[in-house]
């Protein structure tokens, strides 16, 4: 069950099987025998089917069928080419046993692959005794030696393929006996590799899966096959695996060239590399050229920066591009990248940068153009100059402004105390235990200041009244003092005089001026 299970994990290693064949195995392991000797064969279907499933094993000699068994062994006595079957499978391949009459054979397996130890035997019947034995391979002597040894091939490969014999002498024979010739067959492991490309013509920009395929024979369909890959001039693809598939994400034009692949098996060392395959990785042209501006809709003011954007819809690979002036033929630029996009930028643009524009691209498969885009650059860069620094002074100012408006206030704040009753901070300092203000009097820090409707005539003068309040020595009673100034008002000068303070009580009304 485990086996069948490999080689359905090894199915794609060793290709697709029409239908499974069951293997026959041989004890003893050799195919030539003496005549009256059994030889037991397996007909080795479990690689196919559970073993569950099988309830019967059919048994051919030549084309004739010889027995069906309940079991998967047959004990062999008679010459010829035997087959086996098992429910549901073909039949398997054929197994050639000779059983001789002769005095002295040589003995070799049923099947050898390369890579496997080769052992051959020369041997006679039971009760004899062999001397001096030699070993010959298409005629040619390969090995002597005074006693019976086997003859041993360690890693066989598929030149040791040949026509083998023996001969040796027998105790009391003064002459050699020489056994029938055989030939021995060395078979493949697995045949040369052949690499598979998916898709054969792979397009840029695309993947592409490479398949190492190879076939195991049933016989060794447990053996464990590494695979690796590579391009030109040995460039490795990757590194010794256990899968026969390999993918590449994306393949681009300079990919293209020559691929191989090799397999190995590790126990046998036997390594083996397919033919190269050219692969050769199409583009895609480019198309749908398109000139966009940063700002939108190509006006932009001057000093400003402008960003030309060069695009195309479709195209693959390496791509260059270019700008260009159309109204003077100019060529602004060109750049070559991996991208379907690339930018041109002016850092500060001017009025002589007004005009028409387009770009192109080329990838190789034929250059393509976009239409002609205005751009329209208006003022001039000492204007937005002025602009920004009439912005800055505004500002400026503004923040003069609000300095002088708290400052005003502040001021007016502090000094509105000096008039206003209760304000204790310009109230005058006591030297001693004050006294009570004397009947009819304010007291002191409530007179009642105010200037109200006063009617100023032309040429009139005007009288100002300044007290002064003195303190006298500690204990004495306040004093105070007026004294009057007279102005003249100006001729054009007429109608109310009004004092700033609107809150003073004591007043003078219907002052006449002569």
């Amino acid at each position: 069950m485990l086996l069948w299970a490999s080689l359905l994990v090894l199915a794609p290693v060793i290709g697709e099987l029409a239908a499974a064949k069951p293997v026959i195995s041989l004890r003893p392991p050799w195919t030539t025998v003496f005549r009256g000797e059994t030889v037991t064969l397996t007909c080795n279907a479990s690689r196919i089917h559970a073993a569950e499933d099988m309830k019967w094993y059919r048994w051919f000699l030549g084309a004739t069928v010889l027995r069906d068994t309940p079991g998967n062994t047959l004990k062999a006595r008679v010459s010829g080419m035997y087959k086996c079957q098992a429910r549901g499978s073909l039949q398997s391949d054929s197994v050639s046993l000779i059983f001789s009459s002769e005095r002295l054979v040589l003995q070799a397996p049923a099947s050898v692959f390369e890579g496997d130890t080769l052992v051959l035997r020369c041997r006679v019947r039971q009760g004899e005794k062999l001397g001096t034995v030699t070993y010959s391979w298409n005629r040619k002597v390969v090995s002597s030696s005074p006693e019976a040894r086997d003859l041993v091939i360690p890693q066989a490969s598929l030149n040791n393929s040949g026509f083998y014999g023996c001969s040796g002498f027998l105790q009391g024979n003064r002459y050699p006996h020489r056994s029938s010739a055989r030939y021995v067959n060395i078979q493949e492991l697995f045949p040369q590799p052949k690499l598979e490309v998916i898709p054969p013509q792979p397009m840029e920009g695309g993947s592409v899966n490479l398949s190492c395929r190879t076939q195991l024979p049933l016989e060794r369909s447990d053996a464990l096959l590494s695979f690796i890959f590579f391009r030109d001039h040995g460039v490795m693809l990757s590194n010794w695996s256990r899968s026969p598939e390999l993918q590449i994400t994306v393949i681009w034009r300079e990919d293209s060239g020559s691929y191989w692949c090799e397999a190995s098996e590790a126990v046998s060392s036997i390594r083996k590399r397919s033919h190269p395959l050219q692969v050769r990785v199409h583009g895609v042209p480019v198309s749908a050229v398109l000139l966009e501006t940063k700002p939108q809709g190509g006006h932009v003011l001057a000093g400003e920066r402008l960003v030309l954007v060069c695009s195309v819809a479709e195209g693959t690979g390496d791509t260059t591009f270019s700008w260009h002036r159309e109204d003077t033929g100019e060529r602004l630029g060109s750049t070559r990248q991996r991208s379907q996009r690339a930018e041109l930028e002016i850092p500060a643009v001017v009025g002589s940068h007004t005009g028409w524009y387009y770009c192109t691209a080329d990838n190789g498969h034929g250059l393509a153009c976009s239409g002609a885009l205005n751009v329209t650059v208006t003022g001039t860069p000492g204007n937005r100059s002025g602009l920004i620094a009439a912005k800055a002074a505004g500002v400026l100012l503004s923040i003069l402004l609000l300095a002088v408006v708290l400052w005003i206030y502040a001021r007016r704040h502090r000094n509105s105390g000096r008039g206003f009753p209760g304000n204790s901070a310009r109230s005058p300092p006591a030297t001693g235990p004050e006294k009570a203000p004397q009947a009819g009097c304010p007291a002191p820090g409530e007179l009642p200041w105010s200037y109200d409707k006063v009617h100023v005539g032309e040429g009139d003068l005007v009288y100002s009244e300044i007290q002064f309040m003195q303190l006298g020595q500690e204990g004495a009673a306040r004093t105070s003092r007026t004294s009057l100034d007279k102005t003249r008002l100006p001729e054009d000068s007429a109608g109310e005089l009004r004092s700033q303070d609107e809150d003073a009580v004591e007043s003078y009304e219907n002052v006449q001026f002569a």
